[in-house]
């Protein structure tokens, strides 16, 4: 059953239960009138027993038990005067009034006019004998306020199962299409928006929406259903009492609308504040290393104490709003119309003008009291109404946000032919890539150098288009990248990066990232093609050893090899290497530079790279400067022309020289200082002894 016909049937549960709840006053109401206090309503002396009460041997039956054109006695009456109950032999025309029993005669006073009629006290069991033929009807009555009693439990069980059922489908559909929609974000997207609050949404404020179906929807829909029912209640009990209690409705509605518009300016700060520290807290944890190193503990602290006393100062404006509008104005509403009620008609009564029966008031009251259960119901989660509100407004802002479109399959893995023409592009006002030309062909590499903020990493977020130009287009194997579906052109690309990323899991699934194409030999090839097989086989489960929180377990250059492994297996057209190499040290270079060449072998591969050593067998280098290619060729090439690549070559050189003489001369001193300490004389370059 889908959650849209789980909330209809408990609607209808909640219906049905409400009905058989409110049955219970209309059966008091017929005991007390029907049968407790109809004992004085006139009977007629009969000669049928069935249902006739017996006094002095005489049978008496009550007047509207009597079937039509069936023949009556003489009436005679039971009346009550004080604690006691007496039988008059005689009609009598106004019983209600003041009554009083004094020496035979029972006097009844009413708006100034007196009446006696002779009158004899009943003993217990003659009085039982007039009530005996009201006990089948009353019997019956209580089994059905039993019945009613099972169906309204049955009712709100199957309420509350079926809506909080439905409730918790619909926020796993929520969440589900909500992250469904972060991956369809575009990159640059989470540029401007901390992952903290990207959780926060996910997690906190879908479910305060889940709170919404669970708690707000169950009792507002259940509040609305009972007020409902409550009021045609009422009307059937008494037009007039129906009418005298309608103020009820306008003032919670003004209520409601009193307090949302106070509590919203609340909660959409709380939210906000929440978020903030949700971003703060993720922040302070990638960065605890740094924060520790620079001795930042106490600023990050007061950071966080900061939104935290914010978070609660506003908490606090919501918990004093809460609490001068939940019960104390719910108790006055209350008191207030049983005031008006019991005024109205305990003064019509006294006039005789607007009396009513004792089993109708009986019901009223009872009814009325229940009115109020789900008004406290709804006033107590206006603060979660609200609140849910607000966050669902959150949640819907992102789920509005344009994502990238999904589209279903793939294409035929492309050759890998690149081609950037008259290619400008701006992140947001200034251009960081200017009129960019150049193309790379298939198994051709290509490397890009630059100071830092040329825009070497821009045209790797093109290529993957993490953006599109400004102007200008881009094409692979001829065909424009903005006519082919993002997903497909990723699908024939790999990445390594300088800091590469890996999930929670094992090694083995770091490689694969689940993808069922990848088998587990294409896994185990990958990693000994990249001679990962060496550093890694010391762990104790090998391939399967558990990954944690980014790979914090492993080195640096563990983590490159499985990164250089994952772009094996899935095997890319083209592969885009992002200082792959920094962070592994020489021996572990050396064991994969030859993988390397494998990897890069009949694919498109480009290079981002600042060790210019590593880039000389490029077929290609570009040298980008403030956006633009300021030189172009292979490392012969550029060394001739004596330009910026020629500078920063031989830049680099020098300080490897440097370096590779300061080690020098340092072993140089290690060893004439040995021959001093041996007795030896010492002699330092460029001293004499």
């Amino acid at each position: 059953m889908t959650a849209k016909y789980t909330f209809i049937v408990a609607l209808i549960a909640l219906a049905v239960g409400v009905a058989a709840e409110l049955a219970g006053p209309f059966i008091a109401k017929q005991m007390i009138d029907g049968h407790m206090l109809a004992i004085e309503k006139p009977y007629y002396q009969t000669n049928d027993p069935a249902g006739a009460a017996r006094y002095n041997n005489e049978l008496f039956k009550r007047g509207d038990r009597y079937a039509d054109g069936e023949t009556r006695g003489r009436e005679i009456r039971i009346l009550q005067a004080g604690t006691s109950f007496y039988f008059v032999d005689a009609p009598v025309a106004e019983p209600d009034g003041e009554r009083r029993y004094q020496d035979g005669l029972l006097t009844i006073t009413r708006g100034g006019e007196t009446a006696s009629y002779p009158a004899q006290p009943l003993s217990s069991d003659e009085l039982y004998g007039f009530y005996k033929p009201e006990l089948p009807g009353i019997t019956q009555l209580i089994g059905w306020y039993f019945v009613f009693l099972f169906i309204s439990i049955i009712a709100e069980f199957g309420k509350t199962y079926w809506l909080q059922s439905s409730a918790n489908r619909v926020i796993q559909r929520l969440r589900l299409d909500l992250y469904a929609q972060i991956q369809r974000l575009p990159v640059y997207f989470f540029d401007n928006l901390p992952a903290g609050k990207v959780v926060s949404r996910v997690t906190n404020d879908t479910e305060a929406v889940k709170d919404l179906f669970v708690a707000v929807l169950s009792n507002f829909c259940s509040g609305i259903v009972t007020i409902t029912g409550v009021y045609v209640a009422l009307f059937l009990l008494d037009v007039r009492l129906g009418l005298i209690c309608l103020f009820l409705v306008p003032v919670l509605i003004l209520w409601i609308i009193l307090y949302r518009k106070v509590a919203t300016r609340y909660n959409t700060i709380i939210r906000s504040r929440l978020s903030e520290i949700n971003a703060i807290i993720n922040e302070s944890i990638q960065g605890m290393s740094i924060i520790r190193i620079f001795r930042r503990q106490k600023k990050t602290l007061q950071e966080f104490e900061d939104l935290n006393d914010d978070y609660m100062k506003h908490q606090n404006k919501m918990l004093n709003l809460n609490a001068l509008t939940s019960h104390n104005l719910v108790n006055v509403l209350r008191n207030l119309s049983f005031a008006v009620v019991l005024w109205y008609f305990g003064a019509g009564s006294i006039t005789g003008s607007t009396a009513i029966s004792l089993g109708v008031l009986y019901a009223f009251v009872d009814v009325l009291s229940r009115l109020f259960q789900p008004v406290t119901g709804m006033v107590n989660q206006l603060a979660a109404l609200d609140t849910s509100i607000v966050s669902a407004g959150r949640v819907f802002e992102l789920m509005d946000e344009t994502g990238e479109p999904v589209t279903d399959g793939e294409m035929p893995r492309y050759n890998g032919n690149v081609e950037f023409k008259n290619v400008s592009f701006a992140y947001k006002k200034d251009l960081v890539l200017k009129d960019i030309s150049f193309s790379a062909k298939q198994g051709q590499t290509v490397a890009l150098v630059g100071h830092t903020g040329s825009g070497k990493s821009s045209i790797i977020n093109l290529l993957f288009r993490f953006y599109d130009p400004q102007q200008g287009t881009i094409t692979i194997d001829g065909k424009n990248v903005r006519e082919l579906p993002k997903q497909w052109i990723r699908r024939h690309m790999g990445i390594v990066l300088q800091d590469p990323y890996l999930f929670t899991g094992t090694i083995a699934s770091n490689v694969s990232l689940g993808d069922s194409r990848i088998s587990r030999e294409q896994v185990e090839k990958a990693l000994r093609d990249v001679g990962a097989e060496r550093l890694l086989s010391h762990l104790p489960q090998g391939f399967d050893e558990p990954v944690i929180e980014k790979g914090s377990t492993l080195s640096a250059g563990q983590r490159q090899l499985i990164s250089f492994a994952r772009a094996l297996a899935f095997d890319p057209a083209i592969l885009i290497l992002d200082e792959a190499t920094a962070n592994i040290d020489t021996e572990t270079e050396a064991l994969i530079q030859s993988a390397l060449e494998v990897l890069k072998k009949g694919r498109t591969t480009f290079i981002i790279a600042h060790r210019l050593s590593t880039i000389r067998s490029a077929d290609q280098i570009l040298v980008l400067h403030r956006g633009q290619i300021v030189e172009k060729g292979n490392h012969e090439q550029l060394m001739q022309q004596r330009g910026r690549y020629y500078q920063m070559y031989q830049l680099q050189q020098g300080s490897a020289a440097s370096v590779e003489q300061t080690e020098s001369a340092d072993k140089e001193l290690q060893v004439t200082a040995g021959a001093a300490g041996s007795g030896g004389k010492l002699s330092l370059p460029g001293n004499q002894a």
